[in-house]
């Protein structure tokens, strides 16, 4: 059994790190919440320095940083070691999320028409979800998620946890394999997450 430790910016990140681990077949040994990017580049180099023997999964959105995936990662971690796999979700976790159309949809009650067929293409995958959800044949979704008028905030206070129960949830929620097929970013992530579980001592 490949026991992996992982890394991420946020708690909905972390729920996504939990279901990848899990659907490859490894065991999540622990997961570290950074709160917010700039703590987890601080802590990088010592994630990458435990990686020299530990298996670990961290997690960064691209956001609007750098042009692609490849110039953050030369960045950041232009040495990775042998245990490390950094990757690189492109731009925001949401558009993995997305990628899942089927899935997402059933689960928000949104129509197929509010989720775009190549989510890595969108600049800001988290106002895409906010819209479907402004969709949403779910009075409770739409509660828990959208901002209230005047609030003063991007989302609604349920809106994370309304992520994370869909990113956990097997039966019936978010599929990483047949996401992949709208994310080559997730793809990716998925291969060089199955390497690195063929190789974990």
């Amino acid at each position: 059994m490949a026991y992996v430790s992982g890394a991420v910016e946020g708690i909905s990140d972390e729920a996504v790190l939990r279901r990848l681990v899990a659907d490859r077949g490894g065991v999540v040994h622990r997961v570290q919440v950074q709160r917010g990017k700039a703590n987890l580049r601080r802590a990088l180099p010592g994630y990458n320095a435990a990686a020299q023997g530990d298996p670990r999964l961290v997690l960064v959105d691209l956001d609007r940083d750098f042009d692609c995936a490849a110039a953050l990662v030369s960045d950041w971690l232009p040495a990775p070691s042998t245990y490390m796999r950094f990757r690189v979700v492109v731009r925001e976790i949401e558009a993995w999320l997305l990628a899942d159309r089927d899935r997402f949809t059933s689960f928000f009650s949104v129509p197929a028409s509010a989720v775009p067929d190549q989510p890595d293409q969108l600049p800001d995958a988290k106002s895409t979800v906010l819209a479907a959800i402004r969709r949403s044949r779910r009075r409770a979704i739409r509660v828990d998620m959208l901002p209230r008028p005047d609030s003063g905030r991007q989302v609604g206070a349920a809106y994370t946890s309304r992520l994370i129960e869909f990113a956990s949830d097997s039966g019936n929620g978010w599929r990483p394999t047949v996401a992949a097929q709208r994310s080559p970013s997730l793809s990716s992530c998925l291969t060089r997450l199955d390497s690195l579980i063929e190789i974990a001592p």
